[in-house]
């Protein structure tokens, strides 16, 4: 097929491949416990030895902002933030075009971030610290995910509705729901105000599914001030540009560009 591929396009291709794990540093082998035959394999050095040409592995979160921060128009912007609310919450930071990866390659790992002490003012302090999966509690995924999304309304309310359920509740103005959606973005601005503290971006993209919700793009840049510094500006706020297909694109990018470690 790489040869195919090379004759189609008249020269020797590379190869760039996201995946839901991480990279080890050190050895090159993977920790990808959805990918259960990759684990703890040399998945790049194995893939290179058959197709005759370096493979470039990475972190689809990461993908996932590369693309976005080589975006026509988002490519000036000199520091950018990738942040996927899905099932959990995961993203990149993207420098200059290059991503952060990190000693271990967690470097964007933001969802294991545990709750700032606003956010358990808004929730309450006697808020469950919910298990994580790797292995902590209380970790913000678990509450400013779509699952989290999810698990709040349940809490509040004793009674389980999928997010696109409680979505349509709220656009038709039922009162717990939009009570619900308030605390949700409340917690979630608090979340990102520690973030953008730290990282200072120029441009914050958002993917996963609740990035489709458009409340969020009109309830942050009010709700976002009162946790930054008060000369902090912004960022650029965005809804990710590239759906379901941004990680495919970053990981082609990953052989024109370097990695920050």
């Amino acid at each position: 097929m790489t040869l195919e591929a090379d004759a189609f396009c008249g020269g020797q291709g590379t190869v760039g491949i996201g995946i839901p794990g991480l990279p080890n540093a050190d050895d090159g082998t993977l920790f990808t416990a959805n990918v259960p035959a990759a684990m703890g394999k040399p998945l790049p050095q194995d893939l290179a030895a058959l197709i005759g040409r370096e493979v470039r592995i990475d972190n689809d979160a990461n993908c996932f902002a590369l693309s976005e921060a080589w975006d026509d128009e988002f490519r000036r912007y000199p520091v950018v933030l990738g942040l996927i609310l899905g099932t959990g919450v995961g993203g990149g930071l993207i420098v200059d075009g290059k991503v952060v990866s990190g000693r271990n390659y967690i470097a964007g790992e933001f969802g294991h971030f545990r709750l700032p002490v606003d956010a358990l003012e808004v929730l309450g302090r006697d808020i469950p610290r919910v298990a994580c999966g790797c292995g902590h509690h209380g970790c913000i995924e678990n509450y400013i995910s779509g699952r989290g999304f999810e698990w709040m309304y349940a809490h509040f309310y004793q009674r389980q509705l999928p997010a696109t359920q409680i979505i349509a509740h709220y656009q038709a103005g039922e009162p717990q729901a939009v009570e619900h959606v308030a605390r949700f973005l409340d917690v979630l601005a608090i979340c990102l105000g520690n973030l953008l503290t730290i990282i200072d971006p120029h441009l914050l993209v958002i993917g996963g599914g609740l990035s489709n919700f458009d409340a969020i793009y009109q309830a942050l840049p009010q709700r976002l001030p009162k946790s930054l510094l008060r000369v902090a500006r912004l960022p650029r706020i965005e809804k990710a540009r590239y759906g379901d297909a941004g990680g495919v694109r970053g990981a082609a990018f990953l052989n024109v560009v370097d990695v920050i470690r």
